[in-house]
């Protein structure tokens, strides 16, 4: 009865998500208990009281990107999508390109950059975001980091995303044309 309810929910968030859930299913069907351990995981992938709600949906973009290149990758990119991230921004995001962004969000994908890729030393941009958010919003952008590349790992180490997907962008470019689907682009393919 448990588990057709929890199988029940999950559906729902499927349908929000637009992206399957059936590895928490497997997870519920497995052990209930382990099931119940990782829905406690989730209040702190979701904290964020002082970090504003772009910035947040970018750090846990770049998150999933370090750790995925598929279904993980692409409800970051919707989840920047509601918090009002543009398509253009979303895109210099998954491609690295921090300079095309605005402030704060070029300080936060440098920073996650940093800390996810290890790329360079993180110390100035911590330094700057904690003026700009205080200890509190810092300690949200270490949990959107943190919590961002769970689920990729966690679905892999599972079997449940075994390969890449498209990333749906389809963006409008600067001459007018639209561009077909995009992959996320990790560092080592550059």
């Amino acid at each position: 009865m448990l588990r057709t309810l929890i199988h029940r929910r999950l559906d729902v968030e499927a349908e929000r998500l637009g992206a399957s859930t059936d590895y928490l299913k497997h997870i519920a069907d497995t052990s209930l208990s382990a099931f119940f351990t990782f829905m406690r995981f989730l209040p702190m992938a979701r904290r964020r009281r002082v970090l504003p709600e772009a910035a947040h949906a970018v750090a846990h973009l770049a998150a999933a990107q370090a750790a995925d290149c598929g279904a993980c990758v692409q409800i970051g990119v919707d989840m920047a999508r509601r918090a009002n991230v543009s398509d253009r921004e979303i895109r210099a995001v998954l491609e690295g390109r921090v300079a095309d962004l605005p402030a704060p969000l070029d300080d936060v994908a440098a920073f996650a950059r940093a800390v996810l890729y290890r790329e360079t030393d993180p110390a100035p941009l911590r330094e700057r975001l904690r003026a700009r958010f205080g200890d509190e919003g810092l300690i949200e952008l270490g949990f959107a980091l943190a919590s961002g590349g769970v689920f990729p790992v966690l679905k892999r180490t599972l079997g449940y995303d075994t390969a890449c997907r498209l990333i749906d962008l389809d963006l409008e470019e600067a001459e007018g044309s639209r561009n077909a689907p995009t992959s996320p682009l990790h560092p080592a393919e550059r």
